[in-house]
This record gives structure tokens, sequence and C-alpha cells, in this order.
């Protein structure tokens, strides 16, 4: 009974239980047919489906959030919760994760800096989270396995697409951003507002809705497809329907409207002035929550609806609705000119087209229905709704939702203001901070306070014990704009690779890698052999570039040295002491390096970039040495060190260097000094090592794959879980563009070290996907290494 209804959705029933609005909602797993919904009112509630009638009972409250709730997600059923989890987010800046029979959280999701408004579940229990602080973090089980970092506002929607490894995330920014891995690979522009919701209709396509009132569908390739128009304001969610492209959004103009075939086929106004969240359950029925607090489902099928008496005393609720004209939801109004009821005896030419007339005085709204062929009223049209800010939470500042934003002139001539406030917050830390952030002069404190005290009619919600607390734990929320310290410092984002661009070809003045292969060196294997023991991973120590030819070095050096600026030249004293320096670190003397060599060499890898390799080179093979090591890697140093090498690895230099500055990275590691160095700086490292892979250089890749393999290594040892997390983004990152088969097998020996003994590990891996990027080099025929290494890192996946 489903289709050949003329396909009209209509009232099935109405759910009260929340005291306030309801802001998230989601389809459950269990019991079969029944959702979760969240609310203002800090609870979380799941209803299953009432076997008797045509409404819903609720089986189960959850309690865990300090403040409202504000998004909800499902977390699929495993072995270990057969039934599911269910994760909801709120303004207190948690995550809890809940069973679906324990009133209580599990445990509870700490990281986020401001509201969490956002939540997506994908595979191998996944979580994606998206907040206010303008990040979302990506959790396994109870950790944060990465931040991706990128976005400039709020991150209002989140979404895992099915494609393993792929995330999008919408902003207050007015951007979409599509993320592989942990790293940003494209960016969606065409909203002109605040994007709101995420809907995913296929493995290569997907909706957004925002704030400037259009719904846009997208390829994942970047292109948009079409935008949809219909609301007249502020839209929040978007869901589709099962097995097809058609969808529903809700908004701030009170209405929940079904589009089918691209177009809006039927409009439902609500009594409420928000419209929050809806969720389409598998039967085809839609869920809607509302600033009023009730939960409504509207339904398609006859046997589902509600009863008559039902769907008149929603009609009546409906009718009683006051609408406020300055929302513009109803267009520009100029009452003198309105028609009176007569109006209302010519028929509607659309669903959901709205008409007003003049009764008495009164100014009407009504809405056609076609299905029934009639205009139903859909409220009272009311003046000014005046200071108080009837719906909660609805103006945006700066991207955020508050009670209210108020316009604070603190002298005549001066400019006037924005002072966002909520009614949770505590009127003297608010007025605080507003002064602090506006620098204006403190002694206004008592007087802003005052006027927030007065405006807001000493409204406060649900007063609860930390109403007043201590003023950086919650209670008060900073004024967006000054929290964020992240955002603004210049590099400082782990994982947007801005523009990369590929340097000319290598220069072949570097030794090429001949030598000992630190891995082979054990003599072939028979291929015919029974059992092929791993001997590949996890790997126990560093791998180091060993192979040198110190003449060939100093000549070049000399050589260099010869057209070097004056102010760059080394004295004949200067050539010998680095000679002496290249002999007793490359252990053809039993002299100790001094302080006067490594002060020598310093100089010497300061030079200009186009004539510093030779010296490169020289430090490359000299860190190796215990004496170099603690010098240049212990605390007094190592910044100046550190922030030399990552200069070399910016991928407009010449190649060479990026070469040897990489080596050098990973030659770090043969001491303590250096691999508490080489750990303590790893986010700054990986993160400008892997803008090198752009080069297509086989000699980079195989030093870059190297330096992954080392911190494999290091973190296998520690068990790091961020750690190998940004790892584990490297190797997928660099697998998609590594041809050389060292490299590869070094990437391999990397992912199988990270992921041996660590269950976590093992599940984010395939949650990027990485098993099936890898599964091409398993039937890879020489060298043989490259395929056994890579079949025993697919057994663990």
């Amino acid at each position: 009974a489903m289709a050949g209804e003329g396909s009209t959705f209509r009232l099935r029933c109405s759910l009260l239980g929340h005291g306030q609005d309801v802001r998230g909602l989601t389809c459950g797993f269990f019991p079969e047919g029944g959702f979760v919904s969240v609310s203002r009112d800090r609870t979380a509630r799941l209803w299953a489906p009432d076997g008797l009638n045509r409404g819903f009972t609720e089986m189960h409250c959850m309690s865990g959030h300090s403040n409202f709730v504000s998004c909800v997600c499902i977390i699929p059923p495993s072995d270990l919760y057969p039934r599911g989890l269910i994760a909801t987010g709120g303004n207190d800046h948690n995550i809890c994760i809940f069973t679906i029979d324990n009133p209580a959280p599990l445990y509870i999701l700490k990281g986020h800096k401001n509201t969490v408004c956002s939540l997506s579940s994908g595979k191998f229990g996944t979580l994606l989270s998206g907040s206010w602080d303008t990040t979302a973090k990506v959790w396994l089980n109870d950790r944060c396995m990465m931040t991706l970092q990128g976005h400039t506002a709020a991150i209002w929607a989140v979404k895992i697409l099915p494609e393993q490894g792929l995330m999008l995330t919408g902003s207050a920014d007015k951007t979409i951003k599509l993320w592989k891995a942990g790293r940003c690979e494209r960016t969606f522009t065409g909203h002109e507002d605040c994007v709101r919701g995420l809907a995913i209709l296929s493995e290569a396509e997907f909706l957004s809705c925002a704030n400037d009132a259009s719904v846009r569908r997208w390829q994942i390739s970047g292109e948009c497809l079409q935008v949809y128009y219909g609301h007249t304001n502020y839209i929040y969610s978007i869901s589709v329907f099962p097995r097809c492209k058609d969808f529903v959004t809700t908004g701030e103009d009170r209405s929940l409207r079904i589009w089918k075939q691209g177009e809006c086929t039927q409009t439902i106004r609500l009594p409420a002035q928000s419209v929050w969240c809806c969720c389409v359950l598998d039967s085809g029925d839609i869920v809607v929550g509302a600033s009023d607090g009730i939960i409504r489902v509207f339904t398609e099928s006859l046997e589902r609806t509600a009863s008559p008496e039902e769907i008149q005393a929603f009609e009546n609720e409906l009718a009683q609705a006051s609408i406020d004209p300055k929302t513009g939801d109803l267009g520009d109004i100029n009452a003198d000119d309105l028609p009176g009821r007569e109006h209302l005896k010519d028929p509607g030419t659309r669903d959901g087209q709205t008409r007003l007339v003049k009764d008495n005085g009164k100014v009407e709204a009504y809405q056609w229905s076609v299905s029934e062929g009639r205009w139903i009223k859909i409220g009272d049209v009311v003046g000014s709704s005046g200071a108080t800010q009837q719906t909660s939470g609805k103006v945006l500042f700066e991207g955020k939702e508050y009670d209210y934003v108020f316009t604070i002139d603190v002298n005549e001539n001066g400019p006037s203001y924005k002072l966002p406030y909520n009614i949770t917050d505590d009127p003297w830390l608010t007025a605080y901070n507003f002064l602090k952030k506006n620098d204006l002069n403190p002694m206004f404190l008592d007087q802003v306070a005052k006027f927030i005290m007065d405006n807001t009619k000493g409204q406060t919600l649900l007063s609860t014990s930390n109403q007043f607390a201590d003023p950086f734990t919650g209670a008060g929320r900073y004024v967006p704009g000054s929290s964020s310290g992240s955002s603004t410092i210049p590099g400082a984002d782990p994982f947007t690779g801005a523009g990369r661009y590929v340097p000319g070809s290598a220069s072949n003045a570097v030794p090429p890698v001949g030598g000992v292969d630190p891995f082979t060196g054990m003599g072939a294997y028979q291929s015919n052999a029974a059992e092929v023991e791993n001997i590949y991973f996890p790997k126990k120590d560093a791998v180091t570039f060993d192979q040198a030819n110190p003449t060939q070095i100093l000549g070049k050096l000399k050589e260099l040295n010869g057209s070097a600026a004056e102010e760059h030249k080394l004295t004949e004293d200067d050539l010998i002491i680095l000679e002496k320096l290249l002999s007793a670190t490359c252990n053809t003397s039993v002299e100790t390096p001094t302080a006067q060599q490594l002060q020598t060499l310093w100089r010497a890898v300061n030079w200009p970039e186009d004539i510093v390799f030779p010296a490169l080179d020289i430090l490359r093979l000299s860190v190796r040495h215990p004496t170099v090591n603690e010098n240049f890697c212990s605390e007094k140093e190592h910044i100046q060190f550190i922030i030399l090498l990552l200069k070399f690895l910016n991928p407009k230099g010449k190649q060479a260097n990026q070469l040897l500055a990489l080596r050098a990275l990973c030659n770090c590691f043969v001491s303590h000094a250096g691999q508490k160095l080489m750990m303590e700086q790893r986010d700054e490292i990986m993160t400008q090592a892997i803008e090198t892979k752009s080069g297509n250089n086989k000699n980079i890749h195989i030093a870059l794959a190297t330096l992954t393999l080392n911190y494999a290594v290091c973190l296998h040892k520690v068990n790091n879980i961020e750690g190998k997390a940004q790892c584990l983004s490297v190797i997928s990152t660099v697998m998609e563009v590594v041809q050389d088969l060292e490299a590869v097998f070094r990437l391999l020996v990397a992912l199988g070290t990270l992921i041996s003994d660590d269950i976590n590990a093992v599940q984010l891996a395939k949650s990027l996907g990485v098993d099936s990027q890898i599964k091409k080099y398993a039937s890879v025929s020489e060298p043989a290494k490259v395929k056994e290494c890579c079949r025993f890192v697919l057994n663990l996946l």
C-alpha cells in the first residue's frame, strides 16, 4: 500500500517526550523500524514502532551530556555490540557513546574544543565528528585517530562516503571539503552561506543544503550537477529516500519539503518555526523534529495514516500557529493590499502554494493541498515578535548559533559591536569576554552584563548545578574567533597539501643508490619452499642510507666552493676540517668528530640552495655518528637543525636537496637523541616530507618510504595511535603515486610494522581502504620480496 495512492504524505503520529527542541534524528538498526532522537533537553531517546497502532513508543532515555545534545548517529553492529551503538554530540564539546539498553554512556569522547554538531559512522567502527571548533575528527572506538583541519569556520555537517577512506565536511565557511585518508583532496564552492547538511546519493554523488535556502547535487569529482530552490529560509537538514535519488529537507521556514525527480512535490507546514531535523525510515516514512519539542512522523501508506481526529487536531494546531512576517517565509506582506476570504474559492496551482487573506483585520495564511483539493490554514500572521527570540538558537553569528545576538554601541560616534549570547551562558563572563575581544574598557563590565540580563528578562534554561561553573570548563563559552588559535598558524595544517607543483628532473649529481639493500643481504629464497617465514616485519631497527664516496663528495664541494660568493667561501683549512669529519664518520679513522668540525659543517649546510648538496651529503653521512647525532638533535640545537632540513623538503626546491634532506632525516633514527627529536617533530616532518611525493623521482620516493618505515619502527614500540594514524595516512597517500617497487616494498614493511599486534591500527588501515590499494602487489613476480611481504600484510587485514 505504498505507491498507488497519489503518493501524498500525511501525518502518521505526533510523539511527545522531549522537553525542548528536537535537534537530531537517525534511523536505528535495532529495534527494526525504530529511530533515535536528541534534544536541547540534554537527552537522547530510542523509539520503537508500536505493534498495535500507528505510533511509536519510547523504549529508552539516555543522558550523559551537561548541555544541549545537537546530533546523533548509529554505529553499526559489531561482534562486540551486535545491536550497534548510539553516538551523540553536544554543546558540552563531548561525544557520548551509548549501548541501546543503558541510560548512561558506555564511554565519552573528549577532544573537540566547541559544540559537536554533526556525526557520521563508517565501516570497522570509525566515527567522524564535526564541530564549531572548525575541525572534524576521526575516532576509532574510544580514541581520536586524526583531526581534519582546513575549514576556516564551524563544521556543521559531516558524512563518511561508501568508498573507503573518503569523507565529506560542510562548513560555515560556505565550502564542502572531500578528504581522502585524512588529507583534503578537493574543495566544493557554490553555496552562498553556511552549509548545514549533507546526504549521500551514491559512491559518486551527494547532496548539500545550506542557509542560502538552496540544495545542491554534486559529483565527487567536483562538479555541481543541479541546484534546487523551494525553501524560503535556512535549510537545516536533508535526508535521502532508501534505494532512490528522491529526498526530503527541513528548515527555518516551518516546513518539511518532499523532492521527487528534482521537483518539490509536497510541502508540509508545521506549527513550529524551526524544523531542525529529519530522517527517512526504511519504510519510506519521514520523521521530523522541531523547535516545539514534538517529533512528527509522516507516511504515504493509508494503513499507517493517523485517524481523522488526529489529523484534524494537527490542522487545528497549525491554524492557531502565529507566523512572524519578519522571517520572510511568506514574502513581503502588506496587510492593506490583501484580499478577503473569498480569495480561497479559487483553487491553487501547485502543492504547497501559500495564500494570505485578511479576515476581520486579521491576516491568515493558507496552503494549497493538491491531494485534498482544498486550502489548509497554516497560521495567523502576527506583528513583529519583539525582542525575545522565540525560536531556539536561530541567530547566527560567525557561523555559530546563539539565542541572541545584540548590537552594542559603546559610544555615540564609534562603531557598534555584535555580542552573541546563549541563555545558558553566564552574563558576566560573556560581558567580560566581549570587552576583551573588542579591546573595550573593562569599566563597562557592569553595564554590559546588566544590558544582557535586562534584555533576556533573566531567562535561563534548565538551571543545573554547573550553571555558573568555572568559566573555563564549559558553562561560559568563549566568543568565536578568539579560541581557534590553530587555524591562524601558517603551515600548521597537517593535511591540506596546498598547491603542489612538480619540479624538474632529478639532478644527477647525487651518486646512485645501488649499494647495499638493507633488506636483501639475506640470500634469495627458494620459491618452492613450503612455508615462507615472515622475515619482513615488524621491523625492529631503523633503515639508514650508508653508501658513500667521500672522494667524490669532497671533489664536488671544492669545485662548488671555487664558484661560491665571497661570504660563503670556505678556506683551505675548512675543507681539510670537513675531510677529517667525513673520515671520522665513515669509519675510515678512529677519531671522534670535534666541535670545530661541526661548526664548519653547519656553515657549509647553510650555503645557497643551488650549491649546498655536497654539504648536505656530508651531513647525511655524519649524523649517523653518535657524537654528531647528539650535537644536532639535542635540546640546544635541534630547532635550527629541523628548520634547515624542512626547508629543503619544499617541493619547489632542487630535487637533489629534497633527496639528501630525506636521507638525513632517515639517518637521524640511528641514535636515541635523533629518535627522540624525530618523534617530537613527527607531525611537522611528515607533513612536509609527504609534499616531496609529487616529483615522481624514484630515489625520493624510496627515501620517503624509508622515512615512513623508520617512523613505523618507533611507533610499533610506543604504540601511539595518533602517530600510527598519520603514518597510515602517509602510506595510503604515497602508495597512490609510487611506481618503484623498492619504494613499494618499504611502504609495505612500514604498513606491516604499524599494524602488527594492534587491532585498532588494523581497523584503521581497513577504514582507509589500504587493503584494496595494495592487493595488486600480491602478484608481482620480481622481486619476490614485494609479493611475499604484501601477502603477509593482507593476511593481517
